[in-house]
């Protein structure tokens, strides 16, 4: 059957239309290029992935996700490349990055102690200090004893304005953690910040014989996914709901079945490596 011009050129308007809408509708996140278990895996598994592609069903957003080297991902959002970033710990020096759920830039309402809400977190997480097996090195929680060199961090990893308070000598030249893994075992640092993620995995690979975990948590963070300025400065009631619907899923009894899931596997892990008494918490930056 023969269409006329006009009905052809309307298909084309609608098709054009709807490609529009899809467009407006699909957001540019990136995330750090490794593994941070038990939130994401590159292959896009884990826990992040999972709330966030709830939180994509139920507004009926795309998520477009782009790995990247951790510090290239904060530069894209902070100059507008990327939509937005997951997950991102809040810290006073970050909040020009992008929008926070509860402190968005240039709102015009001057706050004298802006903070993130935690209420629309992704999640929660801590750091650990990871020494050689053996070391004098410890943490009490508010004190470093027998530091005798450099504490080391990955590069861009806001645990980093954490250890400065403290006062201590730092490393920050290293991508990744098996990077500080082997600086510290080679006596380059003498201890090294790490997610708790990432330290038990350290601990259950083939470096983990010659390295200890210390039971006190260096600082424990909330992690969110922020949004680039750009963006929100065009979206702010888009921006609104997704944060909204990121504590609710989070919340949800689904999610938070999920996570006992995670949590007991991880658990049955550090059990059947001997490592139940050496390491405890989950990884992130």
């Amino acid at each position: 059957m023969r269409r006329s011009p006009r009905f052809l050129l309307a298909a084309c308007l609608l098709v054009s239309a709807t490609a529009q809408a899809a467009k407006q509708d699909s957001i540019t996140l990136c995330f750090e290029r490794q593994d941070v278990r038990p939130w994401r895996t590159l292959d896009g598994g884990g826990l992040n992935f999972e709330l966030l592609n709830e939180v994509a069903r139920r507004t009926g957003i795309t998520f477009d996700y782009q790995s990247m080297p951790w510090k290239r991902c904060l530069e894209q959002l902070r100059s507008n490349q990327v939509d937005g970033a997951f997950a991102v710990s809040f810290t006073r020096d970050r909040i020009g990055l992008g929008a926070y759920p509860g402190v968005v830039p240039n709102t015009g309402a001057a706050v004298a102690d802006p903070q993130a809400d935690p209420n629309k977190r992704m999640h929660t997480d801590t750091y650990v200090l990871v020494r050689r097996r053996g070391s004098a090195l410890d943490w009490d929680g508010k004190t470093f004893r027998n530091l005798d060199g450099r504490i080391g961090f990955q590069l861009g990893y806001s645990v980093g304005d954490f250890l400065r308070l403290q006062g201590v000598a730092l490393d920050e030249g290293s991508q990744r953690p098996d990077e500080l893994a082997e600086k510290l075992i080679a006596g380059r640092l003498a201890g090294a910040a790490m997610g708790g993620g990432d330290a038990i995995r350290m601990l259950r690979g083939p470096l983990g014989s010659k390295l200890e975990v210390l039971p006190v948590p260096l600082v424990e963070k909330p992690y969110y996914l922020v949004l680039s300025n750009s963006w929100v400065t065009r979206k702010p009631q888009l921006a609104a709901t997704l944060w909204d619907a990121i504590e609710q899923v989070r919340t949800s009894p689904g999610y938070r079945q999920r996570e006992r899931d995670y949590a007991a596997a991880a658990r049955r892990k550090r059990v059947d490596t001997g490592l139940a008494a050496q390491a405890k918490g989950g990884g992130s930056h």
